[in-house]
């Protein structure tokens, strides 16, 4: 089910008011069947293989907790392999065919096998990273097993989380799903304010932008360099408000209900550095590799030369997690190089506007990559980077071939027009160090309620209603 759907917009609702109906110990069941309904509503007998990793990981979880030694890891082991597996099945099998075909191809070896009939379940990245964080942290010490089945399976299965994070780890989840939360007024309207900025982010500046990106890219080489910046700013920007606009509205559901999911965005776009963009860009996933990959190969303790194998082997197991393309792993790669550079030669070297714009320069020319449909693709799109700038001074004749591309300049001008909304909100919010919903509870209830009205009035107005996926959803 999409968040931008007329079905959430009914099931939302019935879900609350039920929740805050009935009483505390059926509330954990309530939620289990509404996000297994939820989850359902894309293929349903896809929900099959999430409650098979849930029992696997259950069963462990129990295990880990009572063996000892070799036996104790043992277990963590077989539930790894069950998670792994299920991604490497769903989302990678087909691309190791792939290369292994192309490969075999290149030293002429009769080697040829055909794609498998499958399609990627909707979030398995997501809640299968969940699922192998909370045994982790079981052998680890950091968390009891869970007990109550249904509790844990609730905890990988949360809905307004399921499908594109934030992804949570158990200490900080699982007891609020036992916790009474009873209705607080303020607390709803602090959720639902959150959820309605995330539907601006998604529907006025994310679908809009959509429409520039996908029609360059359909076709890089018929558009001058100024063009193909543009669009390569727009995706940055289409991507941000697409993930951070989905995170918005689970943070604010979740919270509507009491529970508390964490921050995954803090305006990247403001960051000085790379690293410090990577500390506000997905913060969920970067921590989670930090915590369970970059860390456990040494990090940055045993010396330069191993640091840099670190970070460009968590970058591009993390670019691989995206997707399973090429474009996905020299995405990674890219980043990686960006964070060995400034540990060589430092990041606070110029102004902070310097910085600023160089790292939104970086972190655009990655995107690149993350956009197009294969490398080939992104490297004619890199190419004609520097093609035509006299297309500068032309700009009549860009509109008008953007008309051509059914692309009026009120699409134009409500997609950068949101752009800007969104940049001056960040802006704000980052100099205030709070959050947009602080920043408006903080607001004289004129001014507030003139601001809930006009943005509710750009969502119905302005919105692109196509019902289109996010982003991430295919991750």
């Amino acid at each position: 089910m999409l968040f931008n759907s007329v079905e959430f917009l009914i099931f939302f609702p019935v879900v609350t008011i039920a929740y805050f109906a009935i009483p505390l110990r059926a509330r954990w069941a309530l939620l289990l069947v509404a996000s297994s309904v939820f989850y359902m509503a894309f293929i349903p007998k896809y929900v099959l293989i999430i409650y098979g990793t849930i029992i696997v990981d259950y069963i462990a979880g129990r295990m880990i907790e009572k063996a000892a030694g070799r036996r104790r890891k043992a277990w963590l082991i077989s539930s790894l392999v069950a998670n792994i597996g299920a991604l490497a099945v769903f989302k990678y099998c087909n691309f190791f065919i792939d290369n292994a075909n192309a490969l075999a191809g290149v030293f002429d070896l009769p080697f040829s096998a055909g794609h498998l009939e499958i399609i990627l379940p909707i979030g398995l990245s997501f809640h299968t990273f969940q699922a192998m964080s909370y045994t982790i942290e079981v052998y680890r010490g950091n968390v009891p097993a869970e007990r109550n089945f249904a509790v844990y399976a609730l905890y990988v299965l949360f809905y307004p989380q399921l499908v594109a994070g934030p992804i949570e780890r158990p200490q900080h989840i699982i007891h609020q799903l036992r916790e009474e939360h009873r209705f607080d007024a303020a607390r709803v309207t602090d959720g639902l304010r959150l959820m309605l900025w995330g539907f601006f982010k998604k529907t006025v500046v994310a679908d809009r932008l959509a429409h520039i990106v996908d029609v360059v890219y359909a076709n890089p080489e018929a558009w001058p360099g100024p063009v193909l910046m543009l669009a390569s700013v727009a995706f940055a920007f289409q991507i941000y408000a697409d993930f951070s606009g989905y995170s918005d509205i689970a943070i604010g559901a979740a919270r509507v209900m009491g529970i508390e999911l964490m921050n995954n965005f803090r305006q990247p776009y403001l960051s000085r550095s790379v690293s410090e963009f990577w500390s506000r860009w997905h913060i969920s996933l970067s921590s989670w590799f930090r915590d369970y990959l970059y860390i456990p190969l040494g990090g940055n303790r045993l010396g330069a030369v191993r640091t840099t194998i670190n970070l460009m082997t968590t970058f591009m197991i993390s670019g691989l997690w995206h997707g399973a393309s090429w474009t996905y792993v020299i995405w990674g790669a890219l980043n990686g190089c960006y964070l060995v550079l400034e540990r060589i030669g430092g990041a606070n070297r110029g102004t902070s506007l310097v910085r600023l714009a160089v790292t939104f320069t970086l972190i655009c020319f990655s995107w690149i990559f993350f956009r197009a449909s294969n490398v080939a693709e992104a490297l004619r799109v890199i190419a004609g980077l520097g093609r035509d700038f006299g297309a500068f001074l032309r700009p009549v004749e860009v509109l008008r071939a953007f008309d051509r591309a059914d692309l009026d300049w009120y699409k134009l001008v409500v997609a950068f027009a949101g752009v800007i909304v969104l940049a001056v909100v960040d802006r704000r919010a980052n100099r205030a160090k709070e959050s947009v919903s602080m920043l408006l509870a903080r607001l004289p209830m004129a001014p507030r309620w003139a601001l809930y009205y006009a943005t509710g009035i750009a969502i119905a107005v302005l919105g692109w209603y196509g019902e289109q996926q996010f982003i991430y959803f295919r991750f």
